[in-house]
């Protein structure tokens, strides 16, 4: 049995960390969150200290560090704002913890190297949630794509519309200095399976750039992709709201629709089932998507809509 802590434990995404780590035979040992409404932990390990304050649960990782052995924390897992990934890690590594953290592993791709450093130090890892990587049907097109590559780029049409109240916007979530705006915030695991499936980037469009939407257009390797990313309500398609639907997520491959809707509810259970049987993705797994989504913050808005998603061209 390994000894897992938790940041960001009041989060929409540290439920499924919670239970990951119960589901794995694993114990949730000390929990912090700013806010204190957390009484989900209680579903899975009632006995977690918790802390508001990171200053404290810094502190008492490093007491169980230097106590009995059976008592120190093996793993960190992190469910903080986006902006906050780095210094937890770092956090992590410094109380000789392997650090699990959500995705973006960090915002800039310069983090990305010192956190390799800090890796060497200590002879810890850090682990990357690219929870798409492990979900069965994608590991099954990418096992096609290996056996039969296709002989010309496919032509990809990447949407993901998930509706978020005015709420999201007052948080963090909607500060792009912490989140990183939605190209970050909803859409870098998509870009990291799409890089994973079809090659690295050759080329790159913005089409649309809000606080609430983005849009443009990839050529990878094997694959021409544009994407549109959302957060408003009045982007899902019709009647998708009428009949309590809020979120809407297609993938088309020349025309084909990838089906992937379900078998999302266990996948941080087989990410945390692939690490501690010594798999993961780390540190370098993340760099392109993040390079990529980092990237965007420097280019202008194209006016030609070519090349841009059919929902931008249709509207």
């Amino acid at each position: 049995m390994k000894n897992f802590a938790l940041v960001g434990a009041a989060g929409y995404i540290a439920p499924r960390h919670m239970e990951a780590i119960k589901i794995t035979g694993n114990k949730l040992v000390a929990a912090v969150d700013i806010n204190d409404s957390v009484g989900i932990i209680d579903r899975y390990h009632p006995d977690a200290a918790f802390f508001t304050e990171i200053e404290r649960f810094d502190r008492h990782l490093e007491l169980l560090k230097r106590g009995d052995p059976k008592e120190k924390v093996d793993y960190v897992s992190i469910c903080s704002p986006n902006y906050l990934h780095d210094a937890h890690i770092r956090l992590a590594l410094r109380v000789d913890a392997h650090a699990i953290c959500e995705k973006p592993l960090v915002m800039t791709p310069w983090n990305l190297d010192g956190l390799i450093a800090i890796e060497q130090e200590t002879q810890k890892k850090v682990f990357n949630v690219l929870q798409l990587r492990v979900h069965d049907d994608i590991v099954k097109l990418k096992k096609e794509l290996e056996k039969n590559p296709p002989k010309e780029k496919v032509k990809i049409d990447l949407s993901y519309i998930t509706r978020r109240g005015a709420w999201y916007h007052y948080s963090w979530k909607g500060d792009r200095s912490k989140s990183g705006g939605p190209a970050m915030n909803i859409g870098i695991h998509f870009f990291d399976m799409l890089m994973w499936l079809f090659g690295s980037v050759e080329s790159k469009e913005l089409h649309l750039n809000k606080d609430s939407k983005m849009a443009g257009s990839i050529e990878l390797e094997r694959a021409s992709v544009k994407w549109f990313l959302s957060v408003d309500g009045e982007d899902l398609p019709a009647g998708m709201l009428e009949n309590g639907q809020t979120a809407y997520r297609s993938i088309s491959i020349d025309g084909k629709e990838l089906e992937f809707s379900g078998g999302f509810t266990d996948l941080h259970n087989k990410v945390y089932k692939d690490i501690l049987g010594g798999g993961g993705y780390g540190i370098e797994d993340s760099r392109p998507a993040v390079e990529f989504v980092h990237a965007l913050r420097d280019l202008s808005v194209e006016t030609n809509l070519k090349n841009a998603h059919p929902i931008l061209r249709d509207n």
